[in-house]
């Protein structure tokens, strides 16, 4: 009975994990964030995956990520966004969860580590997309980025994650 409880919470805690990575997707749509470089982004809602890989395990933040590919393009992008951002999530993520397994880097270093492999893998697709590989150009910059981003992320997951831990290990009851 234990165990069924605690899939139960994990379910919701998860749930509100995908609703909070959605609202993040949104609140960065009307922020007014343009370098003049495609592909930059904040990156607000890799806060949730990070928070559910470090929170509930490497299964869970791979449904997150894809959800929020998914469910983030459907409401707030078209079909490209959905493509790009997958396939940036699923290279991010993939490569947190590596860097999460060798205990050896932080947070913040690991959420680096995914805001720069999701660039690449939306790099990879824009190579395939528009069939030249003169878009690796941006590679440098995007790198950068995706570190700044992902440093920024990653403190922020774990400033929040000992609180978050704390409701999660009382027991708060989700109403």
């Amino acid at each position: 009975m234990q165990s069924l409880t605690k899939r139960k919470s994990s379910a919701a805690y998860l749930g509100l994990l995908t609703a909070f990575a959605l609202i993040l997707s949104y609140v960065e749509t009307l922020i007014p964030f343009q370098v003049g470089i495609p592909g930059i982004k904040i990156g607000l809602a890799n806060l949730a995956v990070i928070l559910g890989l470090y929170l509930f395990g490497w299964k869970e933040a791979v449904l997150l990520a894809v959800l929020k590919a998914f469910a983030g393009g459907l409401l707030f992008g078209n079909l490209f966004m959905i493509v790009y951002s997958l396939a940036g999530s699923i290279v991010s993520v993939f490569a947190m969860i590596l860097m999460k397994k060798s205990k050896w880097f932080h947070v913040p270093i690991v959420s680096a580590t995914g805001g720069i492999m999701h660039n690449v893998g939306q790099l990879l697709v824009a190579i395939f997309v528009v069939e030249t590989y003169s878009v690796v150009y941006y590679l440098p910059v995007l790198m950068i980025a995706g570190t700044i981003t992902g440093l920024v992320i990653g403190v922020v997951a774990s400033i929040v994650l000992p609180y978050i831990q704390k409701v999660i290990l009382k027991g708060v009851p989700l109403k």
